[in-house]
Parts: C-alpha cells; sequence; structure tokens
C-alpha cells in the first residue's frame, strides 16, 4: 500500500494504545507493520506466505514486542498464541480477498473474540458486511451477529503498488459481548439464516419454504407470531428481526 493517508486512517480507527496487543493479518511487506508497530507493546503478525513470512522474521528479529506466526488466519486459534492468553486484543489487516469472509467468521467466533477489527476487504464484500436492513445478506447476518459493523475508508486500485483490479473498503468491527441473537447453538441459528436467505428474492415466507423444502403457508403465522410481515424480504430484516424470527421457529421445531 502506498498511500499513507489511508494507513493513518487504519491505525487511528484502530485506536492503539501502548498497552494493546495488536494481531495483524497478511502483513505482507509490511506496509501497515511499521505504524502498527511504533503504536503498541505487543504485535502478532500472522503471514501465510512462507518467503513473506521469513522476509518478516528476519525484519523483526531483534525486536521482543513482534512476533511472527506462519499461519492460516482462515484456522488460526487465539487460544495457542501465549501473548494473548485471556487479555483483551484487536485485529488490523489487509485480507487477502478469496479469503476474507472465513478469516472474519473465524476470529468473530473465537472462544476468546478480539475487542474489535479493522480490516480491509473487497469493496463489495466490505458493503454486504455493513449493510444495514433493505440490502442484507446472510454475510450481512453472519457479520452483524457478532459485531456493529461500519465503513472507515475506502482504497482505490491507485492506493497499491502494483493496483488491483478491484476497489477495497476497511470496515471497522466493534466486537459485541453476546451474539445479538440469543440462540441454542450457533447451527442452529445458521440453520434458519440460510433458509431465510434460499431464495432472496422471493418473500420472507416463500424463501424459508424453499430452504426447508416446505409450502409458503408453513411459515405465515410463524412470522406473523414473531410481529413480521411473510410477504416483506429477508433483505429487510434487522437483527432483532433475526432474533424474533429464531425464537418462534425454535419454539415450533424444538428438534431443528
Amino acid at each position: 500500500m502506498r498511500d499513507r493517508r489511508i494507513v493513518h486512517q487504519i491505525v487511528q480507527a484502530a485506536d492503539i494504545q501502548p498497552t494493546d496487543i495488536i494481531v495483524e493479518i497478511g502483513p505482507g511487506r509490511g506496509a501497515l507493520t511499521k505504524s502498527i508497530v511504533e503504536s503498541a507493546n505487543s504485535v502478532i503478525l500472522i503471514e501465510f506466505d512462507d518467503d513473506l513470512a521469513a522476509d518478516l522474521t528476519e525484519r523483526f528479529a531483534d525486536d521482543p514486542s513482534v512476533r511472527v506466526a506462519h499461519a492460516d488466519a482462515r484456522t488460526l486459534d487465539t487460544a495457542d498464541m501465549p501473548e494473548i492468553g485471556d487479555r483483551p486484543y484487536k485485529v488490523i489487516g489487509n485480507l487477502p480477498y478469496y479469503a476474507a469472509a472465513p478469516i472474519v467468521r473465524n476470529l468473530l467466533e473465537q472462544a476468546h473474540k478480539p475487542e474489535l477489527l479493522i480490516v480491509m476487504l473487497q469493496r463489495e464484500v466490505a458493503r454486504e458486511m455493513t449493510a444495514q436492513p433493505g440490502k442484507m445478506g446472510l454475510l450481512s447476518v453472519a457479520t452483524q451477529l457478532y459485531a456493529e459493523s461500519r465503513t472507515v475508508c475506502h482504497a482505490p486500485p491507485r492506493a497499491f503498488s502494483p493496483p488491483p483490479k478491484v476497489h477495497s473498503t476497511v470496515i471497522k468491527l466493534n466486537v459485541r459481548e453476546n451474539p445479538a441473537v440469543e440462540f441454542d447453538s450457533v447451527d442452529s441459528f445458521f440453520k434458519l439464516a440460510r433458509a431465510g436467505f434460499a431464495a432472496p428474492r422471493k418473500t420472507l415466507a416463500g424463501s424459508l419454504a424453499v430452504g426447508f423444502r416446505k409450502k409458503p403457508t408453513d411459515y405465515a403465522g410463524l412470522i406473523e407470531q414473531a410481529g413480521l410481515d411473510p410477504k416483506q424480504r429477508p433483505a429487510t430484516l434487522s437483527m432483532d428481526d433475526w432474533g424474533a424470527l429464531y425464537t418462534r421457529w425454535r419454539e415450533s421445531e424444538p428438534t431443528a
């Protein structure tokens, strides 16, 4: 990244304090790393690429505040990091576009979650993660179940060298103390959510019918009991709406 204004906005959004533990995902050649290391007491660099991980290890060999972990952030378990333990930590990262959604979900589903994430994503992915009711999709729900999301800034291709073919966006995820929906298990909640978006252009009743392979009339009453309109589109539901719908669904199908 060659646009230092964007680097500044990322670091500023993270509100890094001297005592913070920072996990940087995908540091690459260190465009962000220098600013992070200058501000934080402890930094863990997660790099998947063999050569880049080796270069970073050599570069920070004499800095005891920095550790390089050659790992895949999609399967990373922060419980394996002694620097973190049960202490708060923040995540900053320019995420690889092909793995961005799995990385974010893995971090948000950790037993010991970060307090916030500042991540750069492909613009379309960022737009869905931060979408409001009316434009929400399954990724919106999966993200906002665990965090409040907002856009920090946009990064056009010219901000990078070489410039990519896509536009990027930096978002901030403030992780909730508890999920936005009270559920029996995360798997049962996503069973409902996936069905709810099985046919997103249909009505909510119609989409649930497609997802569960039943008739729309089987869900109209349940949706109304949740205080919703069976004819509204799945994209219009807020997280509170999903919570109400989940409660009614579990009452009607307790073994689901």
